[in-house]
């Protein structure tokens, strides 16, 4: 089953305007699906996961070229060749005029930049495919609940076909312990570094504190630091910071971080079952971690950097998510309740006297059934409707 991306309006505009495009994204999130189905008519495709392909770009990179001449080429996992990209981009100068030659995909992030910037400045749309928002699967699955959406995540393989679930999450995570982790660094201790990964799971939505992170598995700080890249790298985790900029109180500067796949996290914490996820400790967290990481696929998916943070006072003040949008600034309250009290939106409230003129209404996502004006303009939103209704503010922007 194919499941059409947002990600194809921001390609389509890339591909118009710049000679190359560079896809990334986790692994098995849908990246060469997506493209075989959309260009694959138009497109010759290699993948460097080919160990043939990969061995003759490396030990000949111009003879590899010079096989597509003026054709149209898919480069999948192009990670494995980074030493191909000062011929890539004389074959781009080459013939500079031509828009849309080259789609390259990639899943693994600082790998991939640090060549980039240094060969293909100027020549390469950057873009993001992450595992599927609920955008784009909420009509496939009407009927699916808020626990069972937790419970399969995006990863296209898992939200089509649940029965695969259990098998495939967890050979996901071992392959990724032994394919990724070993490339991107040579971390000997594997069992530590599973260790260190359960741990963050059942921390997940908590602030990154390095020092308790490496007291409790009983490493260094700078490796914690160094783990941590590595997750951030492979789109295992992301990393919100906080928002401090023009408002009158002392704030905490640690960065919030999330799984981007709930799926990943309940099965490193070993929940059971579905209804297990919203109803035990770890309810709130995901609930909060899958309305952060939906807002970033959807900016991710039309094109956009991601702008989000979160905020925390000194003084006690919080909020789950700022949104800047048109101008303004949208604080966002994720609570795991379908009755509202004023409890709920008191941070708002406070949020929004505190920036003033830049505020925009404030917004509390819950499980209410549909949206409900709130005191003091603020607005209750639906789980569902929350997706909608921050798509509709960044396309009117």
């Amino acid at each position: 089953m194919y499941v059409p991306r947002l990600l194809k309006r921001a390609v389509d505009e890339a591909v118009k305007n710049f000679p190359a495009v560079l896809i990334t994204g986790p692994r098995q999130s849908g990246k060469t699906t997506f493209l075989l189905r959309e260009f694959g008519d138009r497109y010759t495709y290699v993948s460097f996961d080919d160990p043939l392909e990969r061995e003759f770009a490396l030990s000949d990179p111009r003879g590899f070229l010079s096989r597509f001449r003026d054709k149209r080429v898919i480069l999948d996992e192009v990670q494995y060749v980074s030493q191909l990209f000062p011929y890539l981009k004389m074959e781009i100068d080459r013939k500079r005029h031509l828009s849309g030659r080259f789609l390259l995909t990639g899943s693994q992030q600082f790998q991939l930049m640090s060549q980039i910037t240094e060969s293909l400045a100027g020549r390469v749309a950057l873009l993001e495919l992450l595992p599927f928002s609920f955008s784009e699967i909420k009509d496939l699955f009407p009927r699916r609940t808020l626990e069972e959406h937790l419970w399969l995540g995006g990863y296209p393989e898992v939200a089509l076909y649940p029965e695969k679930r259990d098998l495939w999450v967890r050979s996901y995570l071992q392959t990724y312990l032994e394919r990724d982790v070993r490339q991107l660094q040579n971390i000997r201790e594997l069992k530590l570094f599973e260790t260190f990964i359960r741990l963050l799971a059942a921390l997940h939505g908590q602030e990154l504190n390095y020092s308790r992170l490496a007291a409790e598995v009983g490493v260094s700080v700078p490796t914690i630091k160094s783990w941590i890249s590595v997750l951030e790298a492979s789109y295992i985790v992301c990393l919100l910071p906080p928002f401090y900029r023009n408002l009158r109180k002392r704030v905490v500067k640690r960065p919030r971080f999330y799984f981007l796949d709930s799926a990943l996290v309940c099965t490193l914490t070993r929940l059971p079952s579905p209804e297990t996820a919203l109803s035990g400790p770890l309810g709130g967290p995901l609930f909060e971690g899958w309305v952060v990481c939906e807002a970033l696929k959807l900016m991710a998916h039309l094109g956009l950097s991601p702008d989000l943070y979160y905020f925390r006072t000194r003084q006690g003040l919080e909020v789950d998510l700022i949104l800047p949008l048109q101008g303004k600034l949208y604080p966002v309250e994720i609570k795991l309740t379908a009755t509202p009290t004023p409890r709920h939106w008191e941070p708002l409230r406070k949020f929004r006297e505190l920036a003033g003129k830049e505020a925009g209404e404030g917004v509390l996502v819950c499980q209410v059934e549909e949206r409900r004006l709130l005191p003091q303009g603020n607005l209750a939103l639906p789980w569902f409707e929350f997706p909608l209704w921050l798509e509709d503010k960044l396309r009117s922007g």
